[in-house]
């Protein structure tokens, strides 16, 4: 009895990695081996980088926040605070977002959280 390899699976796996591959320089888009090295790293870093990305965005709130804040004479730790004593529930999404397109917004939070 012949052997049975199932070419047709074997085949739509290589596939998936060569496209995944696609756009590499050299060897990296057309040499299976190779390009299954470059796809594995490259899916790595994607997966740490989403990690990163939610740290470099968080870093730039505070930084935005900080900055806005000090305009009005408090710094961003005491405002922090003085919003969660108020019970003022906004993210540092938002805040950033108010004040760097809405200052006179940021401006009223920052007066109630006082």
């Amino acid at each position: 009895m012949p052997r049975s390899v199932n070419h047709v699976a074997s085949k739509r796996r290589r596939k998936k990695i060569l496209k995944a591959a696609k756009g590499y320089f050299g060897a990296r888009k057309n040499v299976l081996t190779v390009a299954k090295n470059a796809v594995d790293r490259a899916m790595r870093y994607a997966y740490e980088h989403r990690k990163l990305k939610k740290r470099a965005f968080r870093k730039l709130w505070i930084a935005r926040i900080n900055a806005a804040s000090r305009m009005h004479g408090v710094s961003y730790s005491k405002l922090m605070h003085q919003l969660k004593q108020q019970d003022i529930q906004l993210n540092r999404k938002v805040l950033a977002d108010l004040a760097m397109n809405h200052p006179e917004t940021f401006e009223a939070v920052v007066k109630h959280a006082q």
